[in-house]
């Protein structure tokens, strides 16, 4: 291997100049991945569903960050509002190197509940968790082949792993995202490589939004099994969605845990 090869690896990504699309970066996990890629001096598209003040704010950080932020309203699972968002990208941005797909979606349902379970809400959870993972990445592709290749970050969860979580159709939507994740790395490869990270319990409005009363209780709870003695913070995943992209140059088609060891515990 030649000396520049082995020092730059093989889908490596500097992000000095570069372009990142951030689905669902109103709040939360987006958001503190936006205002990290900006921070490393990277462009960064901003995009949201219906939080539109709080995706107004996110840019604002990016460009205090020192970059430059391209808001776009877009649902993930519409194709075609797809394609104009990386489009976007291309005209406004120039490139495009960076895909992380954090765009979800969930409806909190009982385990137990089967009959809860309609036919809509396995829809809307698998339109916007899979195929809106599957629409991006298919979509970006071609112009990141054009930059020279870059990095796709799924942000799964442990329910995939662990088959626990909000629903049993959430659960089941981030499975099919891990698998979907090895299938699109053996697919880009090698100009982009593919990975994901799958969080536990993340402080924020997600889980404050699905449990109301029993949040603080089930946080609590959860830190107390977890070896690293807390439960994730969005800025906690935004680091390895970042060591992925940035460090990981030989790496494809895995999948980080993100949950301060918890799902290790006895």
């Amino acid at each position: 291997m030649l000396a520049a090869e082995s020092e730059q690896g093989v889908g490596s990504v500097r992000l000095e100049g570069k372009a990142a699309i951030v689905t669902g970066s109103a709040t939360g996990v987006g958001r503190s991945t936006a205002v990290m890629l900006a921070e490393r001096g990277c462009d960064v598209v901003v995009n949201y569903t219906r939080s539109e003040t709080e995706a107004r704010e996110t840019a604002r950080a990016v460009e205090q960050a020192g970059t430059r932020a391209l808001l776009q309203q877009c649902d993930v699972s519409d194709d075609r509002a797809v394609r104009a968002m990386v489009a976007a990208c291309q005209r406004e941005l120039g490139r495009l190197d960076v895909l992380v797909n954090n765009a979800g979606t969930t409806h909190f349902v009982p385990f137990s509940d089967l009959d809860a379970l309609t036919d809509e809400i396995w829809e809307r959870i698998f339109a916007v968790n899979v195929r809106g993972a599957f629409n991006v990445t298919r979509a970006a592709a071609p112009l990141m082949r054009a930059a020279g290749g870059g990095a796709v970050v799924n942000v799964a969860s442990l329910a995939g792993l662990r088959a626990s979580g909000s629903s049993i159709p959430y659960a089941a939507s981030k499975a099919a995202l891990l698998n979907m994740t090895v299938a699109l790395a053996r697919t880009l490869a090698p100009e982009i490589r593919v990975n994901a990270v799958a969080p536990g319990f993340i402080e924020g409005r997600w889980l404050q939004g699905g449990l109301g009363e029993r949040y603080e209780g089930s946080l609590a709870a959860v830190a107390t099994r977890t070896p690293l003695g807390r439960v994730a913070r969005p800025e906690d995943v935004a680091q390895a969605i970042l060591a992925l992209v940035e460090s990981a140059d030989f790496v494809t088609g895995q999948t980080i845990a993100v949950d301060g060891g918890n799902h290790i515990a006895i």
